[in-house]
């Protein structure tokens, strides 16, 4: 499956979502309870997928302003790191 730009823009809001609600209730939980520890890895979680589609934006973008000099993998059915 191709990510397109908006898809990615819609999963980057979403997380961002979701990681300000993990935020809010991990600041109503009490400190070094289960719960507490399991947002604080849900937060952790959400900063890495963040991370990952941030980056995948900033190649999308790449490749999108230079579409004559294609980035090795931009625009291709098969990039090289796929087997």
């Amino acid at each position: 499956m191709e990510l397109d730009v908006r898809m990615t823009n819609e999963f980057v809001d979403q997380i961002l979502e979701l990681s300000a609600d993990a935020h809010i209730r991990r600041r109503a939980a009490i400190k070094n309870s289960p719960e507490y520890h399991n947002l604080t890895g849900a937060i952790t979680a959400y900063g890495t997928m963040l991370a990952l589609f941030t980056a995948l934006q900033r190649v999308q973008e790449f490749c999108a302003e230079a579409p004559e000099q294609p980035l090795a993998g931009c625009a291709q059915p098969n990039p090289p790191w796929v087997s």
